[in-house]
């Protein structure tokens, strides 16, 4: 299997290069990619086109069904409320991200969406996997941008 992660960063990067913000996610179940995406928000024109929305919605396309059971969501950074809240009613089984979002993050910072009591399914949760990395992404990207 590809290093989901790696994948996830790639489609990071070409996010970057098409002027979206660099995050990146992989769906994984079997060990196997169903879907990878990186932000489309502004090429797509659409608020909800972050990264881990997009390849939600392409791995339940693929397995054809509203639930990920038994699948893994890789994330180069901290999901904010919104995509927290697709990842909950999604039913994913465990989330890894790479570095942490303290002003629009949801689940090490901001809401904590999965500790909240009117959360469904929280997932088992991993978080500073290539955090260095993912965090450079982001920081030369806004730097480029000023």
């Amino acid at each position: 299997m590809t290093d989901p992660l790696s994948a996830a960063f790639e489609a990071a990067r070409l996010a970057g290069e098409a002027r979206d913000v660099p995050v990146g996610a992989a769906v994984v179940k079997d060990r196997k990619i169903i879907a990878i995406a990186g932000n489309r928000t502004l090429r797509d024109k659409d608020p909800t086109a972050h990264a881990e929305m997009l390849a939600i919605r392409a791995a339940c396309a693929a397995l054809g069904s509203e639930r990920l059971v038994d699948c893994d969501l890789y994330v180069t950074l901290e999901p904010c409320a919104m995509c927290a809240g697709a990842i909950s009613f999604a039913r994913i089984r465990r989330l890894y991200f790479s570095a942490d979002d303290p002003k629009g993050g949801a689940i090490e910072h901001g809401p904590r969406f999965f500790s909240q009591p009117t959360c469904h399914h929280a997932p088992d949760v991993y978080g500073g996997m290539r955090e260095r990395e993912a965090a450079e992404l982001l920081r030369a990207f806004f730097q480029a941008r000023r």
